[in-house]
């Protein structure tokens, strides 16, 4: 049975579907994740412990378990993995992301640096040291205030004035100083990054780099409008309903970008924005689309190799990871969707009713609840998860994008205030 090593993060959506891909698939997963190393496999699935603030470390000992264990394939769900997946594949001889890229994807600023030096359009930026208590004056507005490393749009704020982002700036410094952020042990938190807005439409790509060829599976639109003053994203809807010819100019800004950082093998998941002057790479990330949305995307052999049989894009990861070529692949016919549910409010999430409801809209084929009763709930900026996640499928992407919101305005959330903890008179 061939052995696929799965890297992630205990907290993350996605290892579920990728335990039941690989039972269809009959392939053994091999996990590592950053479980507790004190507790003897707390989790039940066997996981090789591991720590990404210390990747070499990590490494190793995957490497040295594979003396025994022989793992034929690897990757990486999760940014924060990808470092260690890199050490490993290499060490290992496996095909994937070379460790230097690995890095390079993980930071905005090595990214703005490679794809401007690469010719690639990209936006003016400065960094600073998160500590500092000025902003340059040289900055010019509207701008985006960004953190290094982290994801999910966490902690990217537009600003419009020096006032503006004096405040955005401050309420970074804040994000980055806070425990759970602190708890990572990334040297990136330690700065911030400001650039121009990039005004115009938002897409993301998914695609598999096969030896350094690129072959896109999906092209994601945004329709909602991203422009701030948070950047929180909400629903994707695939295919793209963008003219052919910007569709073609996204997936060769795509394969430009990737070549820039040195991506070569594996899955990688681009955002883009699009206007008059081009196609605008924000980030490339060496590994695939986050959360349950990789739901949302489903596959196919292509005509000519087999009968089509539609397939959830984490079976193609895995057989991609043990050496399937991805050119006999691509993105099924029906346009399919997913909305990412997000939080309104800061409060305590106490239940959601109309469930049933919204998966009675024409198109909804599920709809997922990630919260957990009695959690605080965290908007963007500062916030790190959603509320749940609606998956939709018809005909065309317009009708996915109607069934997702339609199915979202049933749903109603139940958010109670949150209780202040209060000191006692003896401190």
């Amino acid at each position: 049975m061939p052995t696929v090593l799965l890297l992630a993060a205990t907290t993350g959506y996605q290892t579920r579907a990728f335990g039941d891909a690989a039972e269809r698939l009959g392939v053994e997963l091999v996990f590592a994740t950053d479980r507790c190393h004190m507790l003897e496999d707390p989790w039940q699935d066997g996981a090789i412990a591991v720590r990404f603030h210390e990747a070499d470390a990590s490494a190793a000992a995957i490497v040295e378990l594979a003396r025994t264990r022989p793992i034929d394939g690897i990757l990486a769900v999760g940014d924060r993995p990808t470092a260690i997946a890199a050490l490993v594949a290499a060490a290992l001889g496996l095909p994937w992301h070379p460790p230097a890229a690995a890095a390079i994807a993980r930071s905005k600023q090595l990214t703005r640096e490679r794809l401007a030096a690469a010719g690639l359009p990209a936006p003016r930026f400065e960094v600073l040291a998160a500590d500092r208590a000025s902003v340059p004056p040289s900055i010019r507005y509207p701008c985006v205030v960004k953190p290094l490393a982290l994801s999910g749009s966490r902690g990217v704020m537009r600003a419009d004035d020096e006032h503006s982002l004096r405040e955005a700036v401050e309420r970074l410094r804040a994000l980055l100083a806070s425990a759970d952020v602190q708890v990572e042990r990334n040297a990136l938190h330690d700065r911030i990054l400001i650039e121009d807005f990039i005004p115009g439409r938002e897409l993301a790509v998914e695609a598999l780099l096969n030896h350094g060829a690129l072959h896109p599976l999906a092209i994601f639109d945004k329709p909602d409008p991203l422009d701030g003053p948070f950047f929180e994203e909400t629903i994707y809807v695939t295919p793209s309903v963008e003219p052919a010819d910007v569709q073609a100019a996204i997936v060769d800004a795509v394969a430009r970008a990737a070549a820039a950082i040195g991506l070569r093998h594996g899955p990688i998941h681009a955002e883009c924005r699009v206007n008059a002057d081009g196609v605008f790479v924000l980030e490339i990330a060496a590994r695939p689309i986050g959360g349950l949305c990789a739901r949302a995307l489903t596959v196919q052999r292509r005509e000519g190799h087999q009968a089509p049989d539609p397939r959830p894009f984490p079976e193609l990861l895995l057989l991609h990871a043990l050496g399937e070529d991805p050119a006999n692949w691509r993105r099924e016919d029906a346009a399919s969707g997913v909305m990412m549910i997000p939080i309104a409010r800061r409060g305590v999430y106490r239940g959601v009713s109309g469930i049933d409801d919204a998966r009675r809209v024409a198109g909804v084929e599920d709809v997922q609840i990630t919260a957990k009763p009695e959690q605080l709930l965290v908007p963007l900026p500062e916030g790190a998860s959603y509320l749940g996640f609606i998956f939709a499928r018809a005909g065309d992407p317009r009708a996915v994008d109607r069934a997702l919101r339609a199915a979202h305005a049933r749903l109603r959330f139940a958010i109670a205030p949150e209780v202040p903890v209060l000191q006692s008179a003896h401190g």
